[in-house]
């Protein structure tokens, strides 16, 4: 049986839609395929949606059960071995949650990210201080003052991607709720943060938007969400959106759609970016 992964890296997501694809394309159902590798049809079935490693063996016996030419399966291979690298989160194993992980892995290949935060500021603009006081807030005394601090330099560690060369796109629409609920009784938290977001708004790689209470209500008010989109042909957009105890990944055409179709609405009736600023400003005045 393939090894399990606890965090699939966004390379297994694209190789295993690509098995799935030439495994149609062959005409052949996952128990056909499977009886070819011995294995159960819930083995393919794991590998395809990347709930496993890629084994070099079994990837090279249904590439040539599928038709696939020798040159390509080489090429193929290859991407396989990088595929199964372990990505750099993975040092926080002991605090990232499994539907946690492919976020990040996600997080880290996209050329886009939208989101919408109602909440709070989003975890990418987070000052560690915020950070904090977010995770001892949402914790309810089941986790260590450790425990929080590894969360707190996993979240730090993330935001190093919007400071890499060619860093994604972050277009963030948050909501005024945020900027109105401190998550410290010490009001220099919520200083240090809007100066943050102060600081990051002229960067051309940054667009924050801020959803005002004058606008009334918009299409995006049920939860938190985020639309990645890859550079990658291979990858298509995908939604993710979080409850109180996971996550749902979202990759069908009309489910990206609609959220997709959500965002562009809700960035059209939100402050503009110029505006977000001076809004920004007015909070932490207030602080």
């Amino acid at each position: 049986m393939s090894e399990r992964r606890a965090a699939p890296t966004v390379g297994q997501v694209v190789l295993g839609k690509r098995l799935q694809e030439l495994r149609e394309a062959a005409g052949l159902k996952r128990d056909e395929a499977a009886r070819v590798l011995r294995v159960a049809a819930a083995t393919v079935r794991r590998m395809e949606t990347a709930d496993v490693a890629l084994k070099i063996p079994y990837v090279q016996i249904l590439l040539r059960t599928y038709g696939v030419a020798e040159d390509d399966i080489a090429a193929f291979l290859t991407l396989v071995q990088e595929a199964n690298k372990p990505g750099w989160w993975q040092r926080f194993h002991d605090v990232l949650p499994d539907w946690f992980s492919l976020y990040v892995s996600l997080e880290g290949a996209a050329h886009l990210i939208r989101q919408y935060e109602p909440h709070f500021v989003p975890g990418m603009l987070q000052t560690e201080d915020y950070a904090r006081a977010v995770m001892e807030a949402g914790t309810v005394g089941r986790t260590g003052p450790e425990t929080i601090e590894r969360h707190v330099s996993l979240r730090m560690a993330r935001q190093k991607l919007l400071t890499e060369d060619n860093p994604p796109h972050l277009w963030v629409i948050m909501d005024e709720t945020a900027l109105m609920r401190p998550v410290s009784i010490d009001s220099q938290v919520m200083r240090d943060q809007l100066d943050r977001l102060l600081d990051v708004t002229p960067e051309d790689h940054i667009t924050l938007q801020v959803a005002e209470f004058a606008s009334g209500p918009h299409p995006g008010t049920y939860a938190p969400f985020s639309l990645f989109r890859f550079a990658e042909p291979e990858l298509p957009d995908m939604v993710y959106t979080e409850y109180l105890t996971g996550a749902l990944y979202l990759d069908s055409r009309s489910e990206v759609a609609m959220h997709l179709e959500v965002l562009d609405h809700m960035a059209a009736h939100a402050a503009s970016a110029e505006r977000t600023r001076d809004i920004l400003e007015r909070y932490r005045d207030r602080y």
